[in-house]
């Protein structure tokens, strides 16, 4: 769950919007290059906190990464197709 102590997004928010300050600086050749650069940000990311452990560390390691996409998915994927249901009507 992404949601943590304040204390703690205090410690890594000012490196993360470094980090995202550089993704965005970066002139990617086309819109899709943007997809490349954040899965190797987040494969690293996870390769050097995750390393060198055994099955249960990588277990829960997935676990992150499952979690991690249904945020993304709740926060903004779902709102976004339920505008375009609105807009273009629903499947059924």
């Amino acid at each position: 769950m992404p949601y943590v102590k304040q204390e703690i997004r205090d410690e890594v928010d000012y490196a993360i919007d470094l980090l995202l300050r550089a993704i965005k600086d970066i002139e990617a050749p086309q819109d899709t290059a943007i997809d490349g650069i954040m899965n190797y940000v987040i494969t690293r990311l996870m390769i050097d906190v995750y390393d060198n452990h055994g099955y249960a560390v990588y277990n829960r390691a997935m676990g992150v990464f499952s979690c991690s996409s249904r945020e993304f998915y709740r926060r903004l994927v779902a709102p976004y197709e339920d505008k375009k249901i609105v807009e273009n009507g629903d499947v059924y």
